[in-house]
């Protein structure tokens, strides 16, 4: 990239790094709520306005209510005997950042697969920003595609990347020129 730099990171200028504790003790707490699957009461750990930006395919919900209506109850529909588990935790002020799984029994219907009683494991992305003790911002990403082809989907129809880690397909490169097969040296 050459010239001017995008304005880089300006969400976390002004990140009161004093209240690590408190935002570590939120999250915390959330996760312990979420793995008792609570939806009804969740509400203590999050602003009542608060905004949850998912990835294509879990949408985006402003306010508590949208967040128990519209992304809880379906995907608890969907999944039963759920369990969070964060691999790993980062906190920094007044922000929290995670990755994972959850491991669930796909019991009901999800992106208009019928349920399989398959047990899946479904990797996630949080980073959460936390004010005066209560989440006010999520952004997540919630790997649905590699759910679907546990479950007998493939949502890339045979297009996703990983045919180019197999070899099954020639990767194309920005210059135009042809890729190379490292085991053949030929496509």
């Amino acid at each position: 990239m050459k010239g001017a730099r995008p304005d880089q990171a300006r969400l976390t200028r002004d990140n009161d790094l004093s209240k690590t504790a408190e935002t570590q003790r939120v999250i915390e707490a959330m996760v312990d709520g979420l793995n008792d699957h609570r939806i009804d009461d969740i509400g203590e750990f999050f602003a009542e306005g608060f905004s949850w930006m998912g990835n294509a395919g879990c949408g985006t919900k402003r306010g508590l209510q949208e967040f128990q209506d519209n992304w809880q109850r379906p995907f608890q529909a969907a999944f039963s005997d759920k369990i969070c588990t964060d691999e790993a935790r980062i906190f920094q002020g007044q922000w929290g950042a995670c990755f994972g799984r959850q491991e669930a029994t796909h019991s009901g219907e999800f992106m208009g697969i019928p349920p399989t009683g398959k047990r899946v494991e479904i990797p996630y992305m949080d980073f959460w920003k936390v004010e005066d003790g209560r989440i006010v911002d999520n952004w997540v990403m919630v790997d649905f595609p590699h759910v679907m082809r546990q479950l007998g989907v493939d949502p890339f129809d045979g297009h996703g990347w990983e045919a180019y880690d197999s070899g099954r397909k020639a990767p194309p490169r920005p210059d135009g020129a042809e890729s190379v097969s490292k085991e053949t040296g030929t496509w």
